[in-house]
């Protein structure tokens, strides 16, 4: 696994961890969207993992674009248009892994951030964190994936409202719109975020990744496309490892152990 300057990488118990760790509350510049574009996908490849964990550090998650790096004024453009292309790149391997994600909201989500806390199969957020889509305040619009996430989650009314109007959105508020999965008191998060990984990176997990492409890409399909795709899914998803160990322990006493293939 490489190194990197404003990212914690771990691999443990199949589960693909990974902490951002960068200067100001966890805000992102073009090296820190590099790492994390090159973590993802390295994860991504790893058959020994099967499952990624996306969090932050300091009651912060991702405080989105480091403005600091700016002038505010159209020279801004260049870098802006660069830093959101990393971002995406990075945001479209995360919806694409073959494995299931899992985000943990330690702290605030915005901005890029706000695009990011998105990406999650599972969104674990601790009561102390928040979501706010921020472009409002500095004149710009979204990025991330934000303006194609949100709508499918809470519906387009919804949507213009969060991003309109750019109220911070708390833990019961996201839960009940269907932006986080649950929330947990601060003191517990971190069991939490490990026990909801942990669990999914213990399950058949091959099926698991199919079953989440299958999911997103049924905003683009008839019901007649949909249902071609997921008898080719389901047909493929019989010659693993785990449909045999799923089988057999169907019609015995025992659990079955899944290995991811």
């Amino acid at each position: 696994m490489s190194d990197y300057d404003s990212l914690h990488v771990t691999r443990e118990d199949g589960v693909g961890r990974l902490r951002l760790d960068a200067p100001r509350f966890n805000s992102l510049d073009s090296d820190t969207v590099e790492e994390l574009l090159h973590a993802v996908t390295e994860l991504s490849e790893d058959e020994a993992v099967r499952c990624l964990a996306l969090t932050g550090t300091d009651g912060a998650f991702c405080t989105g674009a480091d403005l600091s790096q700016f002038e505010g004024d159209a020279g801004d453009a260049p870098a802006i248009r660069r830093l959101a292309s990393g971002l995406h790149d990075a945001v479209l391997q995360l919806h694409q892994a073959p494995k299931p994600v899992v985000v943990g909201l330690n702290g605030v989500a915005a901005g890029g951030g706000f695009g990011l806390a998105l990406t999650g199969d599972v969104v674990v957020m601790s009561e102390d964190a928040r979501l706010e889509y921020a472009y409002r305040r500095i004149g710009l619009t979204g990025d991330g994936g934000s303006t194609f996430a949100l709508p499918r989650l809470v519906g387009l009314r919804k949507a213009r409202e969060i991003a309109l109007l750019d109220e911070p959105v708390g833990p019961e508020a996201a839960v009940s719109m269907g932006l986080a999965t649950e929330s947990v008191p601060a003191e517990a998060f971190e069991q939490r975020f490990h026990e909801v990984a942990s669990d999914l990176a213990s399950g058949p997990t091959a099926a698991l990744g199919a079953t989440r492409q299958l999911l997103a890409e049924s905003f683009d399909r008839g019901l007649g496309d949909a249902m071609a795709a997921e008898t080719d899914a389901i047909a493929r998803a019989t010659h693993t490892e785990d449909y045999a160990r799923g089988h057999a322990a169907f019609f015995g006493d025992e659990e079955p152990e899944f290995t991811g293939r």
